[in-house]
């Protein structure tokens, strides 16, 4: 058995100091999925007794206070642009409790002006709390999924002629599929296409690249408004569903078998997105599922 229990004590309140700037704002995040990831672990090693993780909060983040009087204050650290996919809560995958993630939410991680228009009101309106914005993708997203069966067989796109919405949201990754198969292709030559796993590479290539794309136009976007604080660095990373690691697939260093919570900072130019590419394809992950049936 696990237990979660949420504590607080009023009498010994434990207070979480903000994070000072961007780079322990990062480290914080890490530190968080990285708890996140290995807690279950020892649940599926143990076969005795019970498990308990406390977690302690705070009720006045929730706006529980004995005097009432004016609403909490907004103060988030970071802003996490997330897929809407319901295997990834971002709250929980950082192991961050209320008022401390702005979280936006949209298939694919796609920027369209509605969720471009969130991102800027927390980070122009919300002060100085703003330290780092992060795009979180995952494996296995299932927009991406659709983007790359489109790719594969264009006639699959008439499937979604009757919805202008779901056309833009596909019509985007497209474009990043594009580029993952290209990669492959260099990587492992023309006959990649005929391997039994080059659907699934397809995907986790593009999910990867798709999230980097998104962290450097929002990098570009945010270096261009007048009224964008200074100091928000702009990270991505790659949550897999498997191991619950927020990381970079197939790059970095891995510890006990199994990736390390890393969020990387989006590539600078086409050059560093080419070799982000053929990176990334030439990987042993992607390697592994070229081989798989």
């Amino acid at each position: 058995m696990f237990e979660i229990v949420y504590r607080y004590d009023p009498e010994h309140p434990q207070a979480v100091s903000p994070p000072r700037d961007a780079a322990e704002a990062r480290r914080r995040l890490e530190d968080g999925n990285r708890d996140f990831a290995h807690v279950f672990d020892g649940v599926m090693q143990s076969r005795k007794g019970a498990l308990r993780r406390i977690v302690p909060f705070d009720p006045r983040d929730l706006g529980v206070s004995n005097g009432g009087g004016e609403p909490l204050k907004q103060q988030p650290f970071a802003v996490v642009l997330g897929c809407s996919d319901a295997r990834v809560p971002t709250e929980l995958v950082f192991n961050q409790w209320c008022n401390e993630l702005f979280v936006v939410r949209v298939a694919g991680n796609v920027l369209g002006s509605e969720v471009l228009g969130s991102i800027d009101y927390a980070v122009t309106q919300l002060g100085n709390s703003v330290k780092l914005l992060v795009v979180l993708a995952h494996s296995g997203c299932g927009a991406v999924t659709a983007a790359v069966d489109v790719f594969l067989k264009p006639a699959g796109y008439l499937e979604f002629a009757g919805s202008h919405p779901l056309r833009t949201i596909i019509d985007r990754i497209v474009v990043v599929t594009r580029g993952a198969d290209r990669a492959l292709n260099r990587v492992h030559g023309g006959g990649v296409t005929a391997r039994p796993g080059y659907r699934r590479a397809l995907i986790e290539t593009t999910v990867a690249l798709n999230g980097a794309l998104t962290a450097f136009t929002l990098k570009r976007e945010l270096r261009h408004r007048q009224n964008s604080p200074e100091g928000i660095a702009v990270f991505y990373g790659v949550y897999d569903l498997g191991s619950r690691c927020v990381h970079l697939p197939g790059i970095g260093e891995r510890c006990g078998g199994g990736p390390v919570t890393r969020l990387s900072e989006p590539p600078a130019g086409v050059e560093a997105f080419d070799a982000l590419a053929r990176t990334l394809a030439a990987s042993e992950r992607i390697a592994h599922v070229l081989a798989e049936p």
